[in-house]
């Protein structure tokens, strides 16, 4: 899983004008897709650790990916300067995906992917600082408003947790839920400066051409790390990424259905979901991915949140909203009087 495009991400040509309805299909898709990665990582994160989980699950998207590159290149349709662009999102991309991934070896589900709501608070402040034309967002009372119950939510779904709700033991390892809280805040600020340099280096690239290359270089970087650094669980000794075929053919099929739905298919379903229906609501949407991971780690692992956690949720999810909607505002056209549409 990657970090959700800002208003300004990569691609941002007018869509087309089509029925919302497909919009609706898509964005709907794409959190629940979304909301499984975790409870994958989760699943397998007792045999195989996080530099195999992530190699192997990159590597399969890289492949996914490159036919779209390869019929360009035969077009001889390949944007200039495509590959020099994508190298410093890659980066970004490559570590907010260890980072996120490895969270999840210390905390439960729903409480990472709280976490990585502060996501949404990272870009703002990026995008104030980087990008002139942004910065009419935080001057709004309400913008400032939404920044701080998010903060406050967030607080509220690190600190207010159960600390005994964690992995009992992870690829050979004990789990950690201070490294755990890190991990998770820090990949939310690592995605952030994703989505910032996708804006400020790939802007004139359309978004599906610019993940592609973006994937690649990713892979790369993670297929290394997996190779460099993962351990058998059993052992301990240098792995390369081999315990992952241990697991068998059926519960290796699953490892790569989780790239298929989390890296695959859910970027294309999130990309025609910001087409039909914009960046704020997508991404308002996607502030329901924790409840989601919240109510499935429930049955699936009898993980329970604590009741601080989930008004801490709400909480950050109307601050959320509110920081959305301002920039929804801002993004709308003026009209000839001058007023947004």
């Amino acid at each position: 899983m990657s970090s959700l495009p800002s208003s300004g991400n990569a691609g941002s040509s007018s869509p087309r004008p089509t029925s919302a309805a497909l919009g609706v299909v898509t964005v709907l898709v794409t959190l629940l897709g979304w909301s499984s990665v975790p409870l994958f990582i989760v699943h397998f994160s007792r045999d195989i650790d996080v530099w195999t989980s992530n190699g192997w699950r990159y590597a399969l998207s890289a492949v996914l990916w490159a036919p779209l590159l390869v019929w360009l290149w035969a077009r001889r349709t390949m944007p200039a300067g495509l590959w020099r662009a994508a190298l410093v999102p890659s980066v970004f991309n490559a570590l907010g995906q260890a980072a996120f991934a490895w969270a999840f070896y210390n905390l439960d589900p729903a409480t990472v992917t709280f976490g990585l709501r502060l996501q949404i608070v990272f870009v703002a402040l990026g995008a104030y600082a980087m990008f002139p034309s942004e910065r009419a967002v935080l001057k709004s009372p309400w913008a400032i408003g939404g920044i701080v119950l998010l903060l406050l939510g967030i607080a509220g779904t690190l600190f207010l947790a159960d600390r005994s709700n964690v992995p009992a033991a992870v690829a050979g390892a004990r789990a950690d839920y201070a490294v755990g809280v890190t991990l998770a805040v820090g990949s939310g600020l690592l995605f952030a400066a994703y989505a910032l340099s996708v804006r400020k280096f790939m802007h004139s690239f359309p978004s599906v051409t610019a993940f592609a290359a973006i994937s690649q270089y990713s892979s790369a970087i993670l297929v290394v790390a997996m190779l460099v650094l993962a351990r058998d669980p059993r052992t301990g000794g240098a792995d390369f990424g081999y315990s992952a075929l241990r697991l068998g053919a059926g519960p290796f099929a699953l490892l790569l259905l989780s790239s298929v739905i989390g890296i695959g298919l859910g970027h294309v379903f999130y990309y025609i979901s910001i087409a039909r229906l914009g960046v704020a609501v997508s991404s308002g949407v996607m502030q329901l991915q924790p409840f989601c991971v919240a109510v499935a780690q429930l049955a699936l692992f009898d993980k329970r949140l604590t009741g601080g956690q989930w008004a801490g949720g709400m909480v950050a999810v109307l601050g959320a909203a509110m920081l959305l909607g301002v920039q929804w505002a801002m993004s709308r056209p003026r009209g000839k009087n001058g007023k947004r549409a």
